[in-house]
């Protein structure tokens, strides 16, 4: 640690090297003048000249900032600035020598001229030495760099560059505040953010720091911008406290991220405070964070449930042992559930076990239908049966007007949620649209095959979707629970779908690749949707919440839901059965409906 780089550091050494090379550069000078054989006489006062000569030297070294340029990142400007103080220098020492000229004497003054052409040459060459080998190594180089936002975070990457933390060189910061346009960030000039293309194209910029904060819109607007004006790295600076990791790519989250503006953080604390919750699907995307929310607002214990090992562990891994527990075992076993539903005796249950993958559920029609609905009919029935006080299902925008499986599925769930004789169990279905990073979904798929470098197959030209972050999600669907009376379903404002093709477009632009990755269309695949849908009509209202909205209930009775569940199950055509419970389920398959000619359905 001892010679890691710092502020401090590189100072003391770029001074002790001078002061060396100094020494050398004088009397290598006195050599060259008397070729080799200096006269003792003119050695008298050598250290009275060097001395001198040093003190100007370093006080036009600090007043033109040599000292601050790191020795990595010494380029023809500074080589410039070298010069200038060396002109500085030499010519006060020669204002000096003309005042005092007899304490010097006696001295070589063609010498003082050889030594500035010799300190130039040796203080040029120690300061650009460690670029040159890094570039002749063939050791990556430290890239130009602009910082967005003149904050704290700016300071300390600029820092960081300097002692070479980070592959970064900082050359101008912008920022839109116009009280710190000219200042200084840590000797680096403050711009207005209109000038990010002029300054790219000037400086040669090949990389940007965003160090502020910007909304997803105005983050959107600013990624696009240092896009066209050819910047390709970009990268988010994180905590300040982090310091192992102080640079983030910009991710597609990040630029898609919608903060609900009305989520109650009392209201679902005061709902799983000191409650024992129960979590099916646990290893998932939605139930592992569920999971991580539900224990960081108090409740005094967590039953994990999964069937997938490995997920569970990962979950397990991931929460506090001293308040969960994770039972490896199915929702479609319904004795062993019970046991654990006997023994555990739950407060809230969270049912987000389900197949959920539109294309497998499309191939495996027999499978999902028993996954998705006896799993469901066993969690709402041995929470009954059990007393629970409360039980969420999880369910999709896929099952609005459904065309695949895993739609129809879900859209039966809600309804034997809504219909069942619940006695003191409050039962509540939440239905939202895709999250953003889940297992299987298109961001991650998208990533992967960027970094094989392409092509990004996008099933459709048109196709869209409604996207949230996973913990947001999560909050709300908590947030709906908390205000449920039973029998409600309620649906989540997921804001403005987005087409799938400009999410492709913008996470290659985020990767740098817009020249080498090709988007392909591959068509639609069975099941699935141009657009997805959350409401079915305008018959939805609000709830004292902008994010969330409730559905009119849909009367089936439950005795005849359960014999056509029954009759589904046991029965061979299952898509004709699906649609017997489900009258709006038009499975498409590939690129087509079943019925021909229907159009796809309009979005609300």
């Amino acid at each position: 640690m001892l010679i890691r780089p710092t502020f401090r550091r590189r100072i003391a050494f770029f001074l002790v090297g001078d002061l060396l090379l100094g020494v050398l550069s004088l009397y290598l000078a006195y050599a060259l003048r008397f070729n080799f054989a200096i006269p003792s006489h003119f050695l008298d006062h050598f250290w009275r000249i060097y001395g001198v000569l040093m003190l100007c030297k370093i006080g036009a070294f600090s007043f033109f900032k040599i000292y601050f340029v790191s020795w990595r990142f010494f380029g023809l400007k500074d080589a410039k600035r070298l010069l200038l103080a060396h002109l500085a220098a030499y010519g006060l020492f020669a204002f000096l020598f003309l005042l005092f000229s007899s304490w010097f004497n006696p001295m070589p003054r063609s010498a003082i001229v050889i030594d500035f052409v010799l300190s130039l040459l040796f203080t040029g060459t120690l300061r650009i030495s460690k670029r040159l080998y890094l570039e002749s190594a063939g050791i990556p180089g430290y890239r130009k760099t602009l910082i967005v936002g003149a904050t704290p975070k700016a300071v300390r990457m600029i820092k960081s560059a300097s002692s070479g933390d980070i592959p970064y060189f900082p050359v101008a910061v912008v920022d839109a505040d116009p009280n710190q346009w000219g200042t200084y960030v840590e000797n680096v000039r403050i711009h207005p953010l209109e000038e990010i293309e002029s300054l790219t194209e000037k400086e040669g910029i090949e990389a940007a720091l965003v160090a502020a904060t910007f909304p997803p819109e105005e983050l959107n607007r600013l990624v696009e911008r240092l896009g066209k004006a050819g910047i390709k790295d970009l990268k988010m600076v994180s905590l300040i406290s982090d310091r192992h990791e102080p640079l983030k790519d910009i991710a597609i989250e990040d630029l898609l991220a919608r903060k609900p503006k009305d989520l109650d953080i009392d209201a679902i604390r005061n709902f799983l405070q000191g409650k024992k919750v129960l979590v099916t699907g646990a290893g998932g995307s939605i139930g592992g964070e569920i999971c991580k929310e539900v224990l960081e607002f108090g409740a005094s214990r967590l039953i994990m449930v999964d069937n997938s090992e490995y997920n569970l562990y990962r979950i397990a891994e991931e929460v506090d042992p001293k308040r969960s527990s994770a039972k490896l075992l199915s929702v479609t076993d319904r004795e062993k559930l019970g046991k654990l539903f006997e023994e555990v005796r739950p407060d809230i249950v969270i049912h987000a076990a389900a197949y959920k993958h539109v294309p497998l559920c499309e191939a495996n029609v027999e499978n999902a239908v028993e996954n998705n609905l006896v799993g469901v009919m066993n969690v709402i029935d041995l929470s009954i049966s059990c007393g629970v006080q409360k039980v969420v299902n999880i369910s999709s925008d896929k099952a609005v007007r459904p065309t695949n499986v895993m739609g129809a599925t879900k859209r039966i769930g809600e309804l034997y949620a809504q219909n069942v004789e619940s006695g003191d169990t409050e039962i509540v279905s939440v239905r939202f649209g895709n999250v953003l990073g889940s297992s299987g979904s298109v961001v991650p798929k998208f990533k992967e095959q960027i970094q094989k470098g392409g092509p990004v197959t996008v099933t459709h030209p048109e196709i869209t979707r409604y996207f949230m972050l996973i913990p947001e999600a999560c909050q709300l669907v908590l947030q709906a629970a908390a205000m449920a009376k039973g029998g409600e379903l309620f649906i989540l404002d997921m804001g403005e779908p987005v087409k799938i093709v400009d999410l492709a477009k913008k996470m290659i632009l985020l990767y740098g690749k817009e020249e080498e990755i090709e988007i392909e269309f591959t068509g639609l695949r069975p099941g699935e949707k141009l657009y997805e849908e959350l409401l079915i009509d305008d018959a939805e209202c609000k709830t004292k919440y902008d994010s969330i909205y409730v559905a009119k209930s849909t009367r089936y009775p439950i005795e005849a839901l359960r014999k056509d569940i029954e009759t589904l199950l046991n029965g061979e055509e299952k898509l004709t059965l699906l649609k017997k419970i489900v009258p709006e389920f038009l499975r498409r398959e590939a690129d087509r409906l079943i019925r021909p000619g229907e159009e796809p359905p309009k979005r609300h």
